[in-house]
């Protein structure tokens, strides 16, 4: 069984995926960039600031499925330099607490609307 998890205090997808989808025991949560919901617009300020917002936007997507940081067990980081990655590695430390769950993070060459950052994640029940 899937169900798609939606919630308004995260950005509305930008094309034709769900902000998660819930498979029980399993939730697969798409990308989260930092988009303000309100606006639809980066978040402004540097890398710190971006990540917040883009971690704030999972937690209310985990949120609207009954979730929180303490239940995902893996994450990918995308950055558009990854010479951000303590930057973003001290914010991430903000929100995961041990066990850290498994993570993969690159160094891509554009995101969406300009962002610095996205990271999309699984958890489980």
């Amino acid at each position: 069984m899937r169900t798609r998890v939606n919630t308004e205090l995260a950005p509305a997808a930008v094309g034709p995926y769900s902000q998660a989808i819930d498979c029980g025991d399993t939730v697969y949560l798409s990308g989260q960039i930092p988009l303000d919901p309100a606006t639809g617009a980066i978040v402004e300020g540097d890398i710190k600031a971006q990540a917040h917002r883009m971690f704030k936007n999972l937690a209310a997507v985990l949120k609207e499925a009954g979730l929180g940081f303490e239940n995902v067990v893996k994450t990918t980081v995308f950055l558009d330099d990854i010479g951000d990655f303590a930057d973003v590695n001290a914010v991430y430390a903000e929100y995961f607490k041990e066990p850290y769950p498994a993570r993969s993070c690159v160094e891509v060459a554009a995101l969406p609307k300009g962002a610095k950052c996205e990271c999309e994640c699984i958890a489980r029940r």
